[in-house]
């Protein structure tokens, strides 16, 4: 019966996309959202708190010479364009081998249709865990992290999609 079980389990697990169930990476899901101060591209301190608590938010901890990240681009690009009237995005630039004025002229070549702000002293990597570049967090209207995963396979609308019931 115990074997049953967990070829049952097993199963029911490899069933379910990765993308739903998040990947147990950085922040335990629950979790509500820390604060961060960090800096928008001008210098001008931004608290990450000011996004929180309105509707829901996507975080990507991104830098513009992570191969992962500009896999991902494609798919936050398009779920931007399907949620972004439900959803804030934010993209959280790392200060590995990062300036301002580094990212300002990748985005000026390649630009991101949401907000990025730079963490400057890494205050939002280590508030929300972050470990690796490509890295997202999903919070729910409340504040919560509802889906946090690494990586370019993730598959961010169908996140979104049942975050928000569509």
């Amino acid at each position: 019966m115990t074997t049953r079980l967990l070829v049952l389990a097993t199963a029911c697990a490899l069933a379910v996309p990765g993308a739903l169930v998040g990947q147990d990476v950085g922040l335990p899901i629950g979790t509500r959202a820390p604060a961060a101060q960090l800096q928008d591209l001008d210098g001008k301190s931004v608290d990450l708190g000011q996004y929180v608590g309105k509707r829901p938010v996507l975080l990507e901890f991104w830098a513009t010479w992570c191969p992962l990240c500009k896999a991902l681009e494609p798919s936050l690009k398009a779920a931007h364009v399907k949620y972004g009237d439900k959803v804030t995005f934010v993209a959280v630039a790392v200060a590995v081998n990062e300036t301002p004025a580094s990212i300002k002229r990748h985005l000026a070549a390649d630009p991101l249709p949401f907000p990025v702000l730079y963490d400057a002293d890494g205050a939002a990597v280590r508030a929300y865990q972050a470990p690796t570049t490509s890295y997202i967090v999903v919070l729910d209207r409340a504040g919560k992290v509802v889906y946090t995963g690494a990586g370019a396979e993730q598959d961010v609308a169908a996140v979104l999609q049942r975050l928000l019931g569509d």
